[in-house]
């Protein structure tokens, strides 16, 4: 398997030409792991640069008393791990595999070449970073500004707006974990399904096959923005 990885998929290679690519797999390390096994441990030494070749995997922390705070899930194609090959310093989060998953792990030196000499990449690399600085400022800002239910219609809205739709409608497939959602915001499991219960009374939300679908997405736009107060 490994004689035959590809990093053909990784969307931040794509510049680069086929036979590069091939030449940077041979210099990346290949593991597979299976779904809750930890790919990276923040407390780890390592500042390999991670790319999501095959699966899915999510980036988490953890608090003092265990609690899992989530801050990203992350499919076949990306990447993470970048902070440290950048700055040498700690890793900021651990990575856990949600599925069957295929990484290639590029040493730090190897990175830093390939994006030093490779313009549109570190273009990439910058734009990635400016979208998950971002994405943090706008969930401080609601951890500071709203309410646990609130910040449940916010997370919804988040998952449901790539798949928006000329119709007002979004899914957001696979239907979402009840205790994923309150890792990311912040509150119970309980919370959340109290939150999808009242939304589903409401007909804001329905369950359809294996999804979730907002089927007034202005309207839970709304909700959310009356109470941030833009």
């Amino acid at each position: 398997m490994i004689e035959a990885a590809s990093l053909d998929s990784i969307e931040l290679l794509a510049p680069l030409t086929a036979d590069q690519r091939a030449s940077l797999a041979k210099q990346c390390s290949w593991r597979h792991f299976h779904p809750q096994e930890q790919v990276i441990d923040r407390a780890s030494d390592s500042r390999d640069v991670c790319f999501i070749v095959e699966g899915r995997v999510r980036v988490v922390n953890y608090s003092l008393s265990g609690r899992e705070v989530t801050f990203d899930d992350v499919e076949a194609g990306g990447y993470l791990g970048e902070l440290s090959a950048i700055d040498g310093e700690a890793r900021s989060a651990s990575i856990v595999a949600l599925s069957e998953v295929m990484v290639a792990f590029m040493s730090p030196r190897l990175f830093q070449q390939v994006v030093t000499q490779n313009p549109t990449i570190a273009w990439g690399v910058m734009t990635r970073l400016a979208s998950i600085v971002r994405s943090a400022t706008g969930r401080i800002m609601d951890l500071s500004t709203l309410g646990a239910n609130n910040r449940v219609h916010a997370e919804l809205l988040r998952l449901a707006k790539p798949n928006l739709k000329g119709d007002n409608t979004a899914a957001i497939s696979p239907i979402p974990i009840h205790s994923d959602i309150a890792a990311r915001v912040s509150t119970t499991r309980e919370t959340v399904a109290r939150v999808l219960g009242d939304l589903s009374r409401d007909k804001l939300v329905i369950r359809q096959d294996n999804s979730l679908l907002v089927r007034d997405f202005a309207r839970l736009e709304e909700m959310v923005e009356e109470v941030r107060g833009d």
